[in-house]
């Protein structure tokens, strides 16, 4: 009899387990078909809430942690105090107060900038292009046209949000006699406008450092606990019939991967030191593969602020900069005058050009209609800005939406954990 019970039992969990197994498939399969329908745009309000629960969960680990330590809290506290005793107080420390705040302002702007272009594995926001090239661009310019490079009232007089610079709007003749000239021309050298920009590029250089952190912290953790990140999975389940471009990406990805004996200081110092759109894998790569963490954010800190920073920069001061526009001149002059035929034309040419672009190059005269120039500036920031800003809202859509697929996978995960608890 009891050897009857036992191969009954036996019989019915067989018969179960593929029913359990059937069960969690089933459900790994909705978990999945939820995760991929759960944005702003289909389902907004599920989307909000888990934005704000996941926001709240956030917001208490961060108080329980200040609880816990003790000196944090207290010194938080004693920061807050003196903070909010200088801004309400009268005297005179309101003045440098002002300009501490301006600086802080100018400090954490571009560093923001420099986050939002990195963070987000390729999907950030590209400040570079929206913000620090058109800076140095139109700073490069100006410079040009005054022929002078002391045109900021002060460091933090720069592009912000929907804020222009004081020098871009003020005559040249307010700053006084071009300082550099040549016998092109006015010729400011580029080293000198380098300095002018090199702080706020600095700036946003470090902010892409920083932005760098989290596929490095999420990738580090996520070794820790013996599980692979999401996007090592992705790439580890992706396919080949994806497009041409999409099939290339893949396969050096995992190049990327299998290299990944290789990654030390230098290499990551190199992959930091160019345009990468790989480098977020560098960073998920260094966290899985146990890369000390000061070893790898020194040579991103480096490679990102300093190295690539500068590259970018001087490019376009050289792009913007007449000494580039004559080099590339004598260049040409040189090849075109093997042509026959052209050799006696050169010079009646490069007159023309030189005369069309000391034309454009002068310094304009002050416009007697005002309103035709504010309609101008009024239409050209408002669209600027009404560009800027849906790239800013979808970039928070993307923030949004990428925050509650991460709080439902989480709530996923343990439900099907205490399944396959319970089929144990």
């Amino acid at each position: 009899m009891g050897s009857k019970k036992k191969t009954a039992s036996q019989k019915n969990s067989r018969s179960a387990s593929p029913v359990k197994e059937m069960a969690i498939s089933d459900l790994t399969a909705k978990h999945q078909k939820d995760l991929e329908n759960l944005n702003l745009l289909t389902q907004p309000f599920r989307t909000l809430k888990l934005f704000s629960m996941a926001m709240m969960q956030y917001l208490m680990r961060s108080i329980a942690y200040l609880l816990s330590h003790r000196w944090c809290m207290l010194f938080s506290m004693i920061a807050g105090l003196a903070l909010i005793l200088l801004v309400t107080t009268d005297g005179p420390h309101v003045k440098h107060v002002e300009e501490v705040g301006r600086y802080l302002q100018f400090g954490l702007w571009w560093v923001a900038l420099g986050v939002a272009s990195s963070i987000g594995l390729g999907s950030g926001l590209h400040t570079f292009v929206l913000y620090l090239g058109p800076h140095i661009a139109l700073f490069t310019i100006k410079a040009m046209k005054c022929g002078r490079v002391d045109l900021k009232m002060a460091p933090y007089d720069t592009i912000q949000f929907q804020k222009t610079p004081l020098w871009l709007h003020k005559d040249c003749s307010e700053f006084g006699p071009p300082v550099f000239s040549s016998s092109h021309g006015t010729s400011v050298p580029l080293s000198s406008i380098l300095l002018q920009v090199q702080l706020e590029a600095v700036l946003w250089g470090l902010g892409t450092a920083l932005g760098e952190l989290p596929p490095y912290f999420i990738s580090r953790a996520a070794s820790l606990s013996g599980s692979k990140v999401e996007a090592m999975e992705e790439l580890d389940a992706s396919s080949e019939n994806n497009g041409f471009i999409a099939t290339r990406l893949t396969q050096m990805k995992r190049w990327f991967f299998s290299h990944a004996q290789c990654l030390n200081f230098f290499t990551i110092l190199i992959l930091a030191s160019v345009p990468n759109p790989l480098f977020d894998l560098a960073g998920i790569m260094c966290g899985q593969f146990g890369i000390p963490f000061w070893k790898f954010f020194f040579a991103t800190l480096i490679g990102k602020a300093i190295i690539k920073t500068h590259i970018q920069t001087v490019f376009i001061i050289s792009v913007c900069n007449n000494q580039l526009l004559y080099w590339v001149e004598t260049k040409m002059i040189r090849m075109l005058s093997f042509i026959p035929g052209l050799e006696t034309m050169l010079p009646k040419i490069i007159a023309k050009l030189h005369s069309m672009k000391d034309k454009y190059m002068a310094t304009k005269t002050p416009s007697t209609s005002n309103i035709k120039v504010n309609k101008w500036d009024f239409s050209f920031a408002s669209v600027w800005n009404g560009v800027v800003t849906i790239m800013l809202l979808n970039f928070f859509v993307k923030i949004v939406n990428a925050t509650a697929q991460r709080y439902l996978k989480k709530q996923q995960e343990e439900e099907l954990a205490s399944l396959k608890n319970k089929s144990s």
